[in-house]
């Protein structure tokens, strides 16, 4: 017998058709720029792309988004293609849903649920799996209207995952009751993550967060400076769950550092919101890393997606370093450019270590700002003092260490929100 594995992997690739609207009010990019995220979406969750269209409209069709006669003709289209579903990178609405699945006679989802399947195939923990579910159950509810076979139908392709598969959800109380519970277990977890943030406050380590757009290379940095071995791929959002790691920075001391789930321009509201218990880990950090993908032809519309997502968490104001990664990709008068800006961007290429000591230079200098400079006489025969020199090799900068038998006198810069833990400092005359 076959494991589901083997199963899995023998399975053929959905072939999906993708299409784009643009309208004058909401012209963001270059269309093929849009294009080419939604396909890496789509083959992220597993698709094989065979057919791409765009259409520009004045203003979206109330019925079927991009017109009856363009739905017409990209039907024939996909017929001709074999496609088994079509992703719109446009919202849509619950009616417009319907009409476009009457017209293609195949499956029809948006760029929303495209993204919610992706996280539903992705997330590992309990946490995040109760985080996505919750997020699907919210997207889904106003959308059950005509569409009780989709919420029933089994496991086999891109939009099916997750609640669809529990057939919970065939009428409208108890999906409510579902996002209830849901909802009740979600602020259970953000308890306990307040309770642990309180805790590492006490612990006196400052904590820096990993963000950025999805495909940055936040988590080959993360793997970089700590030596972790988290999974880190050019698949669109690999990482979902938190990772922490402490962080030794030289003689700035110890600092925990963790990645987080990706950004993504129009990331759907409702994983915002399902994912804030989680996101509040960035909001609370005592510092962020922006880690922008300076090799990208898109790269300002990825720094503002990422800068309008921490101003929905409530992390605008954490100071920031933005870390440009793939230097190695700029050609050489971008990367001058880029050299003399006087934004203070750190150049780094995570895959090479390049850069690496700068980037940890400016996060101790960013956390070493309010810092005091102190002096301390300590006996190395009491055990307080021998713990006093430890602690203040980990958590300060001693600029000065003179011992002279069992006493030594060290001058340090103390984080002044430290120095609660060292009531013998002195400052020097």
């Amino acid at each position: 017998m076959k494991s589901r594995r083997t199963e899995s992997r023998e399975r053929p690739l959905e072939r999906a058709a993708l299409v784009g609207l643009v309208t004058r009010a909401a012209r963001r990019a270059d269309p093929d720029t849009i294009l080419d995220e939604l396909e890496g979406l789509a083959r992220a969750d597993g698709a094989e792309v065979v057919l791409r269209a765009v259409q520009d409209r004045p203003s979206p069709d109330p019925a079927t988004l991009i017109g009856q006669g363009k739905a017409d003709t990209l039907a024939l289209a996909c017929a001709e293609t074999g496609a088994d579903l079509v992703i719109f990178d446009n919202e849509l609405t619950p009616a417009q849903g319907r009409n476009l699945e009457k017209v293609f006679g195949r499956r029809v989802i948006d760029r929303t649920e495209l993204i919610l399947d992706i996280f539903a195939k992705r997330a590992r923990t309990r946490e995040g799996r109760l985080q996505v579910e919750l997020a699907q159950l919210q997207y889904r509810l106003p959308r059950l209207a005509g569409s009780s076979d989709a919420l029933s139908r089994l496991g086999g392709g891109i939009g099916t995952r997750g609640p669809g598969e529990t057939k919970l959800e065939t009428d409208r109380r108890r999906i409510r009751d579902r996002i209830a519970s849901l909802k009740r277990e979600i602020a259970d977890v953000g308890r306990r993550r307040s309770y642990l943030r309180d805790r590492r406050r006490r612990g006196d380590v400052p904590t820096v967060a990993l963000v950025g757009y999805t495909n940055a290379g936040k988590t080959t940095l993360f793997n970089a400076l700590t030596g972790a071995q988290a999974v880190a791929s050019h698949a669109l959002f690999v990482t979902l769950d938190p990772l922490v790691r402490r962080l030794k920075l030289g003689d700035a001391g110890q600092i925990l550092l963790s990645d987080t789930v990706g950004f993504i321009d129009r990331l759907p509201h409702q994983l915002v919101a399902a994912f804030r218990a989680t996101l509040e880990e960035v909001a609370a950090a005592d510092l962020l890393i922006h880690v922008v993908d300076a090799a990208s032809p898109d790269r300002d519309r990825h720094l503002t997606a990422v800068r309008n997502v921490l101003a929905d968490v409530g992390a605008a104001a954490v100071p920031t370093i933005e870390a440009w990664n793939k230097i190695d990709l700029v050609d050489a008068d971008e990367r001058a450019r880029l050299e003399t800006s006087p934004h203070g961007e750190v150049l780094i290429s995570a895959r090479r270590r390049d850069g690496l000591d700068a980037l940890a230079r400016a996060i101790a200098a960013h956390l070493s700002m309010d810092t005091a400079r102190v002096r301390f006489d300590l006996n190395l025969r009491r055990d307080a003092d021998r713990k006093t020199v430890a602690e203040l090799y980990k958590m300060a900068r001693v600029v000065a260490h003179v011992a002279d038998g069992d006493r030594v006198a060290i001058d340090a810069d103390v984080p002044r929100r430290l120095l609660g833990r060292f009531p013998r400092a002195k400052v020097p005359a």
